[in-house]
């Protein structure tokens, strides 16, 4: 009777084992249709994305597009699954008992590149997705590092790469719907670079050739902004204000150069500005001088021309999106009060 119970028991014991692995077949299958599925049919440029951001102001609208991000939304909430990480089975409460580890794990880039290749491998330039003749422009907004990437959480499938260039050209949309007459430069700092034969510490220079070249363009031009990101962690570049998460902003002004003075008093009415209606929105105005540091940042060109670090390498377009609606907010009534 025992060995017949024993048999009995292996048998049950073999079912069991490939059950599990009939299921697990099953679910690799499953989720690897409805992942490569959704990477196939991604048909969304950073161009477009940039549209649908300045029309929609949330870039979560994307997961209603597609079927398979409804079902996988639905598997994490019930089961912890991750169809586009199908490694997530098991640790999903499917396989697992108790407590289940929810730590994120964030990967953060430095924005020290000594290499242009290994920042092209994580973010791209963008053309402008609204090209249009600016009458007499009065802000001309430009990127010194171009190529400065935001979080691509819920994006990267889509194949959408946030950078400043995308937060740049929704801050110009935004401007313009406050009646600022404003342009982004188009021109693409890296070929700057290659045809100068620089490598990326010469950013400022490349940007500096761009910069004159667009006033001599457009004498009408009077403020000059470099938007940035910083490389700093998450819990350093993100506020809640009114249960609205924002990417905070950083003033970087150098000093050494004659007539500072200027440019930190614009920098400073600007944070006066938003830290009054936006209370800690603003990481304040940080002073650069000194060995190893730039120091100047083109601001010897005008006393309107300053550095915007907007958020860091860990937010994620949406509160970059929501900062900008600040930013045009403040400067938009700086231009009109200065006028």
């Amino acid at each position: 009777m025992a060995h017949k119970y024993m048999k009995l028991r292996k048998r049950h014991k073999r079912f069991k084992y490939k059950f599990v692995v009939y299921i697990l077949v099953m679910y690799l299958s499953f989720s690897y249709t409805f992942y490569y599925s959704l990477k196939h049919t991604k048909r969304i440029s950073n161009e477009e994305f940039i549209n649908l951001l300045v029309r929609g102001g949330n870039a979560n609208i994307l997961d209603r597009y597609k079927l398979p991000n409804i079902v996988n939304s639905t598997m994490k909430v019930l089961f912890r699954i991750d169809f586009t990480h199908p490694a997530s089975i098991f640790n999903s409460s499917v396989f697992r008992y108790g407590k289940v580890d929810n730590k994120v794990i964030n990967l953060e880039y430095s924005d020290d590149y000594s290499n242009m290749e290994e920042l092209k491998e994580i973010s791209d330039y963008i053309n402008d997705p609204n090209p249009k003749n600016a009458d007499s422009p009065i802000v001309y907004l430009y990127n010194s590092h171009q190529l400065e990437n935001y979080s691509n959480e819920k994006l990267d499938v889509y194949g959408i790469t946030p950078n400043v260039m995308m937060a740049t050209y929704v801050l110009r949309e935004k401007l313009i719907e406050y009646g600022i007459s404003s342009i982004v430069e188009e021109a693409n700092i890296g070929d700057i670079l290659n045809a100068n034969g620089w490598n990326y510490a010469y950013s400022y220079q490349a940007s500096r050739i761009v910069l004159e070249e667009k006033k001599r363009q457009y004498n009408s031009l009077k403020y000059f902004i470099d938007i940035h990101r910083d490389s700093i962690g998450r819990s350093g570049t993100v506020v809640t204000i009114n249960n609205i998460n924002y990417a905070r902003v950083l003033f970087v002004v150098g000093l050494d150069y004659t007539g500072w003075e200027a440019n930190y008093q614009f920098a400073l009415k600007l944070n006066n500005s938003i830290e009054s209606e936006f209370p800690g929105l603003s990481r304040g105005i940080m002073k650069k001088t000194g060995m190893n540091v730039n120091g100047v940042y083109n601001q010897d060109f005008s006393p309107n021309c300053i550095l915007i670090e907007v958020g860091g390498v860990s937010n994620n377009i949406d509160e970059v999106n929501q900062t900008m609606n600040v930013l045009a907010k403040i400067i938009s009534k700086y231009v009109k009060e200065n006028s």
